[in-house]
């Protein structure tokens, strides 16, 4: 065969590390801290282990129970007789099983949550006193809830919604809550207006349909009515609205927070998470696949890095402005509908965040967390942003409903700094305050008021004078510059993309009011967006645009501009498709090399059982396969591998495997194929403009992500690869292929829609 070589050493190498890549990442866990984190500690008081052998089953009153099966009945050897009222044991099984659902959150109901900490690299203490941002000796412990907005908890994860990013940082003054979104902007203005945004945009009242969806008609005629949301529905019709991983989105703080410095000086701040790994999403096809083929993708994708010791990170960054300057921009920096641009206001990186740790049980932990906008510590205030202030009086009052008053001390919750006041009783109480004093002043002079320059929280003695009304500043009525800002600044593939999901949307909204009004508003923004959407939603063409598009753009929009500056596979899940006389040289090489690049590559093959490579004998070292060609499909992977081999006569008549090669190339993704593997993608994808390589030659082709090369050379395989574009030997330029997550150029070249897929 072409690339026919003896690779045994590398294959140990690489089936052989179980128990040490276990190890290494438990050794990255320690240095990581995690034996040290306050907040694991405080968490193991409440934590028991259900695999203990020791253990035993008893009632919730602590009597063990001999039988858990059957409840106590009046009957005989011969006959079932009724079941006895007084089984204590049965009624306390049922009722507790009855009982096991909380309220579900109205918006957010769908998450995922990691533990990990925060550390600083550079301190803010010219701009704040919170410890947390000035103290670069902390390593501060956080809880980070991921979630979809729209859905119910049994909603899938890669829908197109917006994704709230919280954090709760455990801090050594308290907990800060920091309760944001992957979308730096907002639909409204006023905090008054939630209700209505969020019954418009729920499944309609009259029979409860779409679920987690906004394509239809009460969302966007809610949209329309309120062209504030105008500069949002740019963000949510973008890539940005249906990522590839969690570990892949920004994070914003969304509103205008308040920092206030040693000298009693206030900076108005908004807070920023950019990801290591880049930001990138999926292409819409991929997304509805995966809402059916795995709902849960997402949440398995962050537990899966964090099991491996691919620890996410997100540097963290403010913008940083002077009440001074809040007056010299054309919009309001209170408004939550608008951005700060970066080259306005700089984004100052100066900490990191790492997710380190999975959570030992969904409900007590990620279920049961609550974030509340309010909770901030001293250093750190409020603005008169409107749609903050009425976060922080919602965001209290929504867990009363779900958790009861005492939710701050269930132990995801509770902070790992002292508490102490005189808040007492009310259902779920179970902290015991010893003594007889319960109010202050008291005559003990105990539990007393901690003066401001010892560490207690004091807001900022803001200066204001008005009327009121009920009335938002006039900065707050110009509505269409930076939604024009955003859509100019995209690439011609994120242009594409939006057009498409405009026109996805519309199409499923049956009152023409609906989309015939959206499709107007888009004037305001791009005449030809709007002409664009106007075409496939069914829409009369406008003729003329209604504002004029100022032109400007900004590089930080696009999610172009957030590719890591050093090119990575890490935690790109590869799939490497095998059938029986499958070249083992190119197998071992490619999978040894993608896993020393920390990527995940993964066998698929037509069954779970032994597949052997060509010349092999069946023994235990025999590969079996991960998943099998029908148990999964290309849109859970990042990339595809075929190596060459006498298999591909087989795979050549397997329908499913032409599939996989198909809908890899349609969703844009790396392609790489060694030795008798060129002709089976060229087979597959048999497409004007694609170039593949001979199975005989040596010449490696690099063609639109689809990368060949005849004659695969194991020696060309080093401990580290060279992620460059332009790479001469294969395993670099497949890998930097994989790197550069898709490749756009085909799908604007028109040849992805060339195949049925």
């Amino acid at each position: 065969m072409a690339d026919q070589v003896s690779f045994s050493k590398v294959k140990e190498a690489v089936f052989g590390a179980g128990q040490e890549a276990k190890q290494a990442v438990s050794n990255v866990a320690d240095r990581a801290g995690l034996a040290t984190n306050g907040k694991m500690a405080d968490l193991k008081k409440d934590t028991v282990n259900v695999e203990d052998p020791t253990n035993y089953i008893t009632t919730d009153h602590g009597t063990k129970v001999s039988n858990t099966d059957n409840w106590l009945k009046a009957t005989n050897p011969e006959r079932t007789g009724p079941m006895l009222l007084e089984d204590q044991i049965g009624r306390e099984k049922i009722h507790r099983f009855d009982h096991e659902r909380i309220p579900e959150r109205v918006v957010h109901a769908r998450g995922v949550g990691a533990f990990g900490h925060f550390k600083l690299f550079e301190s803010a203490e010219d701009v704040t006193h919170a410890g947390v941002l000035t103290d670069t000796s902390r390593t501060t412990p956080v809880f980070v809830r991921f979630s979809t907005v729209l859905g119910s908890r049994g909603n899938a994860d890669t829908v197109r919604d917006v994704r709230g990013f919280a954090i709760k940082f455990y801090t050594q003054e308290g907990n800060w809550d920091l309760v944001g979104n992957d979308i730096p902007v907002f639909f409204i203005q006023e905090a008054m207006k939630f209700p209505d945004l969020i019954h418009a945009a729920k499944p309609e009242p009259h029979n409860e349909v779409p679920q987690g969806q906004s394509a239809h008609n009460n969302f966007w005629d809610f949209q329309y009515l309120h062209s504030e949301a105008t500069h949002m529905i740019m963000w949510a019709m973008s890539d940005r609205g249906i990522p590839r991983s969690l570990r892949m989105i920004q994070g914003f703080g969304v509103n205008t927070f308040r920092l206030v410095n040693k000298e009693g000086v206030s900076h108005f701040v908004k807070f920023h998470w950019t990801p290591t790994l880049g930001v990138h999403s999926l292409v819409w096809d991929e997304a509805l696949k995966i809402s059916g083929q795995d709902p849960d993708f997402h949440r398995k994708d962050l537990y899966d890095a964090i099991d491996a010791g691919s620890y996410p990170k997100w540097k963290f960054g403010i913008q940083v402005l002077p009440e001074s300057r809040q007056d010299e921009f054309d919009f309001d920096v209170l408004d939550a509908t608008k951005l700060w641009p970066e080259e306005l206001v700089p984004v100052r990186y100066i900490g990191e965040l790492e997710l380190n740790r999975n959570v030992d049980e969904y409900f007590t932990q990620t279920e049961q967390v609550a974030f509340c906008t309010s909770h901030i510590v001293p250093g750190i205030d409020f603005s008169d942003d409107p749609l903050l202030q009425g976060r922080n009086f919602s965001y209290f009052d929504t867990q009363l409903s779900r958790l009861g008053i005492n939710w701050q001390e269930l132990p995801i919750n509770r902070p790992v700094c002292p508490v102490m006041n005189f808040n007492r009783d009310g259902q779920g109480r179970h902290r015991i305050s010893k003594g007889t004093i319960n109010y202050w002043p008291n005559r003990k002079d105990v539990v007393k008021p901690v003066p401001e320059h010892q560490g207690g929280f004091a807001s900022y003695a803001e200066s204001v004078a008005g009327m009121k009304q009920r009335l938002l500043s006039k900065k707050f009525g110009e509505h269409f510059n930076q939604a024009q800002l955003f859509y100019n600044s995209m690439s011609p593939h994120e242009k594409a993309h939006i057009i498409a999901a405009l026109s996805f949307e519309l199409s499923h909204c049956d009152d023409p009011i609906v989309y015939n009004r959206i499709t107007e508003r888009l004037c305001d923004i791009d005449l030809e967006l709007a002409q664009a959407v106007a075409e496939k939603a069914g829409s009369p063409i406008p003729k003329e645009r209604r504002r004029t598009n100022h032109g400007k753009k900004s590089e930080f929009l696009s999610q172009m501009h957030f590719v890591p500056a050093n090119p990575t596979i890490e935690t790109r899940r590869v799939a490497i498709l095998i059938a029986d006389g499958y070249n083992a040289a190119a197998f071992h090489g490619v999978y040894g090399a993608l896993k020393a690049a920390s990527a995940l590559p993964f066998v698929i093959g037509p069954r779970r059982t032994a597949v052997l490579a060509d010349g092999e004998k069946l023994s235990e070292k025999s590969i079996r396969p991960d998943i099998h060609f029908e148990a999964m499909r290309s849109t859970l992977f990042d990339s595809i591998f075929i190596p060459g081999g006498s298999h591909i006569d087989t795979l050549r008549k397997n329908g499913r495997v032409i599939h996989w090669i198909r809908e890899a190339f349609g969703h844009l993704k790396a392609i790489g194929a060694t030795g008798e593997a060129s002709s089976l993608i060229h087979h597959a994808c048999n497409v004007p403009g694609i170039s593949f390589a001979s199975p005989s030659s040596v010449e490696l082709v690099d063609s639109y992500g689809v990368v060949t090369v005849g004659a695969f050379k194991p020696e060309t395989i080093r401990e580290t690869l060279s992620l460059a574009k332009g790479a001469l030997n294969f395993i670099d330029a497949y890998a930097f292929n994989i790197s550069q997550h898709r490749n756009w150029q085909r799908e604007l070249d028109g040849l992805s829609q060339l195949v049925a897929f």
